[in-house]
């Protein structure tokens, strides 16, 4: 007598088991493998380098800064253009040093340029710290970290710090989907990326 009942049981699984998908539950795997293949997340970070007459702040950043202190470039004063006042101006040249840093990186036709934009790291998912769920919506919180792609990625971007971000998303009919872009807050996925704090 058991048989028959054990069988139908089965029966019934079998049927059931396919309205199942992996994405019907956000799980912190899943809520990575959706983050880390995503196009905003996978996109590769670029650096703008200018050479030739640039403004004290772009000359003070951060970046610029590093690329001196590894002698990749030189700046010496320079008359300003309007558009660039207040004064000082910066004339920015390759040092012997930065044309071999920077020569592989830059595109064929651009070499003449006084703007090159070149890949300089990826990111790369280390955690998911945490999910908020409520009703068809949910906030993950997860680290990163930059991965340098060459030499430049390396000096600006140091792979050893940790940024702490947040994504949205929703349960669809097909299961959960990163929202990539939100039409009110909370803050999009591209810029919560860019305004990500380093994790202490």
């Amino acid at each position: 007598m058991r048989k028959p009942s054990t069988l139908a049981l089965c029966v019934v699984c079998l049927f059931l088991l396919p309205s199942c998908s992996p994405r019907d539950f956000l799980t912190r795997r899943l809520a990575g493998d959706l983050i880390a293949a995503s196009d905003t997340f996978g996109a590769p970070q670029r650096f703008q380098l200018r050479i030739g007459v640039v403004s004290n702040k772009d000359y003070l950043s951060p970046e610029y800064l590093e690329l001196q202190h590894r002698g990749w470039i030189s700046g010496s004063k320079a008359q300003c253009d309007p558009a660039l006042a207040p004064p000082p101006c910066w004339d920015i040249t390759l040092t012997p040093s930065g044309v071999d840093t920077f020569q592989s990186l830059i595109a064929p036709g651009d070499a003449e340029k006084q703007s090159f934009n070149i890949p300089a790291a990826r990111r790369e998912l280390v955690a998911i710290t945490g999910i908020a769920k409520l009703g068809n919506s949910a906030a993950v919180e997860f680290t990163w970290k930059w991965i340098p792609l060459n030499e430049v990625g390396a000096a600006l971007y140091p792979a050893d710090t940790r940024y702490r971000s947040s994504a949205s998303f929703r349960s669809y009919d097909d299961g959960w989907r990163l929202i990539e872009r939100v039409p009110h807050p909370p803050e999009a996925f591209d810029e919560s990326l860019k305004n990500a704090e380093p994790v202490r």
